[in-house]
């Protein structure tokens, strides 16, 4: 056997141990993951702060302290709003409740001969007296959350696992890569370095078009619900456009707080289906036309191509698939840019 059969088989049956220890460790990889590439999108800023003579450390906590603070001020936006749209809602819901009976009730006769009488006030009590104490709730939810309590409490690890993993991770970061570094087998060095640093570059763009992405449809969102004069228009611009770079998430997540927001408004169609309007053309806007070209074009993604990897990625690996769609596409295009410049200066090409 050659020497560079030998050395194939060795990287097949190291690749092949590799994935069969991935796929045992897959449960408790998942925060360690998360926190990988959340390092990976606060190295940069870490590292400018670091030029700003601010100690390693000292970078990676503000870095993550302003992070959290940017969760904080999503969530102050989000809870008011939606705790104020609940309280009118049960509010108007016994007024809805009469609206139906009138129109209802003479149908019910009509069809089938029964008059069905509904106690509105009676009805309109019991709402209230269960809306007041809702709080009961959770003392009725605890022998749930006892039977589920071994599940919830491994959730709750990897979600507090995550800010941990990726402190050290950005505090260790120059070191850990120097360290991938001298892994690599010394004849493909340059070319690995070369690779990776094309898909480093991708990626950044990526990261920078997807920022503007969500900057762009929050501007959108706040001012199209502006214009249909929608009351807090703005958190829920917002709300709706920070959560862009999850796939569905922010339309969803807008979408829903905007018609509760309609509905206690404007009591009426009409302006519930201009809000609809609104969120429905956003989503045509960003998905066929604001992130194929601010994202594509910036990671080399032909707008088709686009369209394509969030399709088949979602097809693949589901909702998932869709979230990672982009960045292994532009991961993927630079190896495909070496194989066909190996491709062409090939023998199988030549001759």
């Amino acid at each position: 056997m050659n020497s560079s059969r030998f050395v194939a088989i060795q990287w097949l049956l190291f690749t092949l141990l590799a994935g069969m220890l991935f796929y045992l460790l897959a449960p408790i990889l998942t925060p360690f993951v998360a926190a990988a590439i959340l390092a990976y999108i606060c190295n940069p800023l870490v590292q400018w702060l670091g030029g700003k003579k601010v100690s390693r450390t000292t970078a990676v906590l503000l870095v993550m302290a302003g992070g959290l603070l940017l969760c904080a001020g999503l969530l102050l936006i989000m809870l008011p709003l939606m705790f104020r749209e609940t309280n009118q809602f049960m509010l108007r819901l016994p007024d809805w409740v009469e609206a139906a009976r009138s129109y209802l009730e003479p149908l019910f006769y009509q069809w089938f001969g029964v008059a069905v009488e509904w106690d509105v006030e009676a009805l309109k009590g019991v709402l209230m007296s269960h809306w007041q104490s809702a709080g009961k709730v959770a003392s009725q939810l605890l022998p749930w959350l006892g039977g589920k309590g071994g599940a919830l409490l491994d959730n709750l690890v990897s979600l507090m696992l995550v800010p941990v993993a990726m402190f050290y991770l950005l505090r260790d970061w120059d070191g850990l890569i120097a360290r991938l570094d001298g892994l690599i087998p010394r004849h493909l060095h340059d070319k690995v370095r070369e690779v990776a640093g094309e898909v480093d570059g991708v990626l950044a763009e990526f990261l920078r078009g997807q920022i503007s992405v969500m900057l762009l449809m929050s501007v959108y969102y706040s001012v199209t619900l502006w214009a249909v004069g929608l009351e807090f228009a703005l958190p829920i611009g917002i709300v709706a456009g920070m959560l862009v770079f999850i796939p569905y998430l922010g339309m969803v997540t807008g979408l829903l707080l905007a018609t509760l927001v309609a509905v206690m408004q404007f009591g009426e169609l009409s302006g519930l289906l201009w809000v609809w309007a609104a969120f429905g053309a956003g989503q045509l806007i960003e998905g066929m036309l604001v992130t194929p070209w601010l994202v594509g074009d910036r990671i080399g993604l032909h707008p088709l191509a686009v369209i394509f990897a969030l399709l088949a990625f979602g097809q693949l690996f589901g909702f998932f698939g869709i979230l990672l769609a982009l960045p292994l596409s532009a991961a993927l295009l630079v190896g495909l840019r070496h194989i066909v410049k190996w491709y062409l200066s090939s023998n199988m090409y030549l001759k």
